[in-house]
């Protein structure tokens, strides 16, 4: 725990003024953010899977250009650090569906990144779309949402970067994935409909 204790004072520091405290910061959290970064890239297949290392160093670089940045804590690091991640995939989710459409379907690049397959593409988009709407509805159950599926924050973690217990966090964590999985499993043409209509 000592090193938890150690990274909490950095980021204060950090936060107090002194930028250089997040230097000393990453090699500490470069392994829990690789570990992060590769249960969010785990489900690809191998041959076209991205870059942990890339996400992590462009997470981190997201991170050191935050002008204001008043982190609690090592969780609340890593719950932000999870909405960077979330952020740079679908950006590049975006990207690679943007290409696809300019009739360019060859494995390619972006930064030394390794695009995604269609299919993930195509799911990382529907769930972040369908995390935008939760938002509108409960800002709360899609941070929860961001830090644990995009963190892998477990519910005690992303309770102390919430500041509120975790009963709470369980319960909207419950909630939060019921109302996710039925609009996930709703027909391409009934999303369609929904998108219209918000």
């Amino acid at each position: 725990m000592a090193e938890a204790k150690d990274i909490t004072e950095l980021l204060e520091s950090y936060a107090g003024g002194n930028r250089a405290a997040l230097d000393h910061v990453f090699p500490m959290v470069y392994d829990e953010l690789q570990r992060i970064a590769h249960g969010r890239l785990r489900g690809e297949r191998d041959d076209h899977t991205l870059d942990t290392g890339a996400l992590v160093h462009e997470a981190y670089i997201k991170l050191a250009r935050l002008d204001q940045a008043d982190w609690k804590n090592r969780s609340h690091f890593y719950a932000i650090a999870s909405t960077a991640m979330r952020h740079i995939l679908v950006d590049y989710a975006l990207a690679q569906k943007a290409q696809k459409r300019g009739g360019n379907r060859h494995k390619v690049r972006l930064d030394e990144i390794t695009v995604m397959a269609d299919e993930q593409t195509e799911n990382l988009l529907e769930l972040h779309e369908a995390l935008s709407r939760l938002e509108q509805l409960d800002e709360r159950q899609a941070q929860i949402v961001t830090y644990r599926f995009f963190g892998g924050l477990n519910i005690e973690e992303t309770a102390e970067a919430l500041s509120i217990s975790p009963a709470t966090v369980s319960r909207d964590w419950t909630m939060a994935r019921a109302w996710l999985h039925r609009e996930l499993s709703r027909s391409p043409e009934t999303k369609k409909s929904h998108r219209n209509d918000t």
